[in-house]
């Protein structure tokens, strides 16, 4: 196992950690700054737009489009396959891994939040804390999301930390996704829910529930 020696290490294993330690200060004032050198270029500015993701994000694949506006925390935590489109007006909070498999489709106003905090008070509130201190007031901790091959997410999709969307998998417009989604599913709602399985070689949906892009 691996020793967990900074609030990096704990972060990325999951653990308490302060969000306000001066590395993620670091990789928050990096990313904000090419956010907003991706945000201010055109549509037909691709070249331009390549060369800025590739700084943000720890990975991207070939013909990969993220609309205007986008917005991340810190990009490289980020992973992108091939063939992938991120719609415009995305959010996502990437405190420790978000990875996006090929052929992916991520509609309009999806967010994906890998931080959290504990749902108990007792818990949430840093023990001992004064505004004196560095450490932020409340707990925070991170858990990894992983999006498969080929997944469609439609508009305002939610996906909440921890979560694995199997291969092959649509989410219906305006879902909660707060737990694993297998592969080949359609799944719908708040909570988000199964509601059938996907043909696995034709992965299409026959319009039981409004997609949307």
């Amino acid at each position: 196992m691996k020793e967990i020696k900074n609030e990096l290490d704990k972060c990325m294993a999951g653990a308490y950690y302060n969000c306000h330690d001066e590395i993620f200060l670091y990789y928050k004032t990096q990313a904000r700054r090419l956010l907003k050198e991706y945000n201010a270029l055109a549509y037909e500015q691709k070249e331009e737009k390549r060369a800025v993701l590739s700084q943000l994000f720890g990975r991207i694949g070939t013909n990969v489009s993220v609309g205007l506006p986008f917005i991340c925390d810190y990009g490289r935590n980020i992973e992108i396959g091939n063939n992938v489109s991120v719609n415009m007006n995305c959010t996502f909070v990437d405190c420790n891994q978000i990875t996006i498999g090929d052929n992916v489709l991520i509609a309009s106003n999806v967010q994906l939040y890998t931080a959290t905090h504990p749902v108990e008070l007792s818990e949430r509130l840093t023990p001992d804390w004064s505004p004196a201190s560095s450490q932020y007031f409340c707990r925070t901790y991170a858990l990894p999301i992983k999006i498969g091959n080929g997944c469609w997410l439609g508009g305002g999709v939610i996906v909440l930390p921890g979560v694995t969307i199997g291969d092959g998998s649509v989410i219906g417009a305006g879902s909660v996704v707060t737990k694993d989604i297998p592969e080949n599913s359609l799944a719908v709602g708040n909570p988000c829910r199964v509601i059938r399985k996907l043909n696995a070689e034709r992965q299409i949906s026959d319009g039981i529930y409004p997609i949307s892009d």
